[in-house]
């Protein structure tokens, strides 16, 4: 059975395509930086301000430290709050914490917590044994006070980085 002639081009087109997607898969991941260890600086804000006389609008805030390796654990050995000029605050970790291959742990700094001011910060500090994909670090930040509920949310940067 032969194609019609005006279904050719589409079936090339769409041939062409699948063969495109499957490039551009495989090269995502083999693009894929690895790491074998990370510090990260990540913002928090436990409480913002609005209108003209700078109202304090306090905020939860969650800490979501997020493994995206899918076969191998890595290792928290530092979850550290510091408050808008740099002071440290708090250790929230006693000792090295593993976390296994697509698990994700979370910290909460509570709404009634304004020790960290508008500017508070965790700095996290993670390792490996071998080369894994990077952890998604970040922090969440809600209130439902009011009648209106606020939210958003705000990734972590690296500061160092351990490549294989």
């Amino acid at each position: 059975m032969s194609t019609p002639a005006a279904t050719k081009p589409i079936l090339i087109a769409f041939v062409l395509l699948t063969l495109m997607s499957g490039v551009s898969i495989r090269t995502a991941v083999a693009d894929m930086r690895l790491f074998k260890g990370q510090t990260v600086y990540v913002p928090l804000y436990s409480h913002i301000y609005s209108g003209d006389r700078e109202q304090p609008f306090y905020l939860a805030a969650t800490l979501s430290i997020r493994n995206t390796d899918r076969k191998h654990a890595i290792t928290l050995t530092a979850v550290d709050y510091y408050d808008s000029d740099g002071k440290f605050l708090k250790h929230y970790l006693d000792k090295p914490l593993p976390l296994n291959a697509m698990a994700t742990k979370r910290y909460v700094v509570p709404e009634s917590d304004k020790s960290g001011g508008s500017g508070a910060k965790f700095i996290v500090t993670w390792k490996a044994e071998q080369a894994v994909a990077e952890p998604l670090i970040e922090s969440v930040m809600i209130s439902t006070k009011t009648q209106q509920g606020i939210s958003f949310t705000s990734r972590g940067r690296v500061l160092e980085a351990i490549s294989p």
